[in-house]
């Protein structure tokens, strides 16, 4: 005879979803605080991926329903291929993709917007380990950016792995400000760039 019970089983109901991990953020922060209280954690929570060949409608939905800013574009076996921000869906890349290559803006296709990943850049996690919020909020405003990757190395391959992202609305929330990263130095760049 076994000691063993068979347990009851149930049906599951409509409309049902499932745990999601959250990271638990300190609510205040201030600029001399260790800058891993502001970073979000891949290891605590999941990041949020698109399809490359997904419309820039689904990519909406998919930031909105997520409660995301930024979404990872990933092939089939999830490694990343680029970066798609709100920034990407609203500001002026739909529209010079449809003026470069023609087309209908309905057409488009997050690989059309999004930043490939050769032009991602990123902090090390060693360094973020040693930094300060206030480093981080000089860093993305130097960068003129709203987000950042951080990154390691793969213990035993040694292979570059996304830990996590910061971004300036969660650490400005923490903060209890609004921090406006540079879009001037980007510009400058841009100015140089087509003189």
């Amino acid at each position: 005879m076994s000691a063993y019970r068979a347990l009851p089983i149930t049906m599951i109901e409509t409309d049902v979803s499932y745990h999601k991990p959250r990271q638990q953020f300190r609510e205040r922060v201030t600029l001399d605080d260790p800058a891993l209280e502001v970073m979000t954690d891949f290891t605590k929570v999941t990041a949020i991926s698109i399809n490359p060949c997904a419309t820039l409608q689904q990519a909406r939905e998919r930031m909105l329903s997520s409660g995301v800013h930024m979404l990872f574009v990933t092939n089939q076996y999830h490694e990343v291929m680029g970066l798609l921000t709100t920034n990407d869906l609203t500001g002026p890349k739909p529209m010079q993709a449809v003026t470069e290559n023609g087309g209908r803006m309905e057409d488009l296709m997050v690989r059309d917007i999004m930043t490939p990943r050769l032009k991602l850049e990123a902090i090390d996690i060693e360094e973020i380990q040693h930094a300060r919020v206030g480093d981080l909020v000089e860093t993305l405003k130097r960068m003129g950016r709203q987000h950042a990757l951080v990154v390691e190395r793969q213990s035993g391959s040694g292979r570059q792995i996304i830990r996590g992202v910061l971004s300036t609305s969660q650490i400005g929330k923490q903060l209890g400000y609004e921090i406006q990263s540079s879009h001037m130095a980007g510009n400058i760049a841009e100015l140089a760039n087509s003189a």
